[in-house]
Order: structure tokens, then sequence, then C-alpha cells
């Protein structure tokens, strides 16, 4: 697996995943996303985050993970901005509670 993708594309694709993983983007999930990254990187990400399998996005984020040396420091905020995600909409339902488990197991 070959991700050429930037620090910012890498998050973005983590950040777009929480919104997709129960299949339900709401508006205010892409808005805090908006925040984080710019306009073209989110339409680009989002499409490649939507057409993948949920296995895919897993096995991507594992991938860049691996591949690339991160502080705990940006890995918590990370983790911060995808607790801000399922937060946004007012709700966190039980999918969510389960992807953020694994993701946080991932990315640690």
């Amino acid at each position: 697996m070959n991700l050429n993708w930037t620090r910012k594309e890498f998050e973005a694709y983590v950040l777009l995943y929480a919104a997709h993983c129960n299949h339900v983007e709401d508006i205010s999930e892409q808005n805090y996303i908006r925040t984080k990254i710019d306009e073209k990187t989110f339409h680009r990400i989002h499409t490649e985050v939507v057409v993948d399998s949920d296995e895919d996005n897993l096995n991507k984020i594992q991938h860049y993970m691996s591949e690339n040396q991160f502080s705990q420091e940006e890995k918590d905020r990370l983790l911060r901005d995808v607790k801000q995600v399922f937060f946004a909409d007012g709700s966190v339902d039980i999918l969510e509670k389960k992807v953020f488990t694994i993701l946080k197991k991932m990315i640690g």
C-alpha cells in the first residue's frame, strides 16, 4: 500500500472516516472538519473515504500510522479532533463509540 498523503491529508482522512463511520454525516460534523482542512482537500479525501470500504479505511489508517512517526502530542490532538467530530452533532451513537475504541488503539 503506497499512501503518499501529507500529514494534513491523513488527518482529513481520519476525521472524515469518523464522520462517515455510521453512514450518517451530519452537517455539523462536516463543518467542524472544514475548520481543520481546506475545501479542496476536504472534497478529494471525502471522495476517497466514501469509496473505500470500512476495512480499507481502517487498513489505510493503520498503515499510515505504522509508516510515519507521530509524537504523543500529535496522537492526542488527533484523537481529540475525532471526539469533536463525534460530538459535533450533539450525540454519539454506539457505532461511533466502537470506531473510537478502534481508532484509539491504532493511533495510541
